[in-house]
């Protein structure tokens, strides 16, 4: 495993854009000097060039270029995190920088593929959704906070101005996502299966039955894809019913612990939404917003669709 990490606790802020572009660029060329020369007093101390040059071109030459790169919340408040896709690896970059705008912390290493998914993803559903909450920090993503729940997206579909509703929003039926087919990401068979429970009024919730009317599926690799929040009796498969990638399985509703219609999705480690843990998703081949991305786990406000 390839890591550097150095922080400078003092006068430490978050890493711009123009930032965390430099260092990319001058990596992908192989100016590490240039980097180097961008690092602060104290760390080009700790870091001197021979080992700083030492450690990009290791990385080069196991990981590649970098190909691509989304930033995804922060560590420790003031390092900006990048999900970062190089040639033949996946790896976090965490940097920060001073006042100066000096790169003082510096910390890159692999993604760790046990708590990612194995089986291979499609998005649950067609055409364009919004990600109203998915990432890795509560900022970007309030199911953080639970362990259950850690790794859990909650899709919805929006206009091209941000309105996820036409009207006043006081109905269901104005939701765009109301209604809407849910469409298995992964063949496998079908585990639980719970139906029955109304659909809220938009603004109203049912903390009686947080997941509302769902879905379980359990995948070859033993993984579990879960559905919350739908529509009551649209649920389309049955327990033990085995299905293919991109079945139908429910259409997208509004109830249990939901104050408008929207998709709760998220892989478990076994059946029971409360007695596990979550996988971070992450999808084979989409596209997210106008981009070509692949192996991607989308993060809050990404528009998103399958590649057909």
């Amino acid at each position: 495993m390839l890591s550097l990490n150095f922080s400078n606790a003092q006068e430490q802020t978050t890493a711009s854009q123009e930032t965390v572009k430099f260092f990319i660029e001058n990596y992908n060329a192989g100016n590490f000097e240039e980097i180097y020369s961008a690092f602060s007093s104290q760390m080009q101390r700790t870091l001197p060039k021979k080992e700083t040059n030492h450690f990009l071109a290791s990385l080069r030459s196991e990981a590649g270029k970098v190909k691509d790169y989304k930033f995804s919340g922060y560590l420790k408040e003031s390092w900006a995190t990048y999900n970062t896709r190089f040639e033949y690896e996946k790896f976090q970059l965490h940097i920060s920088s001073d006042k100066n705008s000096k790169i003082n912390g510096l910390l890159i290493k692999p993604i760790k593929k046990e708590n990612m998914n194995s089986t291979n993803l499609i998005l649950p559903f067609k055409n364009e959704w919004y990600v109203g909450w998915g990432g890795d920090t509560e900022e970007l993503n309030y199911h953080v906070k639970f362990e259950s729940q850690k790794h859990a997206f909650d899709f919805l579909v929006m206009n091209d101005n941000g309105r996820s509703y036409l009207n006043e929003g006081t109905e269901n039926d104005d939701f765009y996502a109301f209604g809407k087919e849910i469409i298995s990401p992964a063949s496998g068979k079908i585990v639980s299966v719970v139906d029955g429970i109304h659909d809220n009024k938009p603004g109203e919730t049912n903390k009686m039955h947080i997941p509302g009317n769902s879905v379980t599926i359990k995948t070859a690799k033993n993984e579990f894809l879960f559905f919350a929040h739908l529509k009551q009796g649209s649920i389309q498969v049955k327990v033990d019913e085995e299905i293919k990638q991109g079945d139908v399985i429910a259409l997208c509703g509004n109830s249990g612990n939901s104050t408008e219609p929207h998709l709760h999705f998220q892989i478990q480690t076994n059946k029971y939404i409360d007695s596990g843990s979550t996988l971070k998703s992450f999808f084979k081949n989409i596209e997210v917003n106008g981009t070509v991305q692949k192996d991607y786990s989308p993060i809050k406000g990404d528009r998103i669709k399958n590649i057909p």
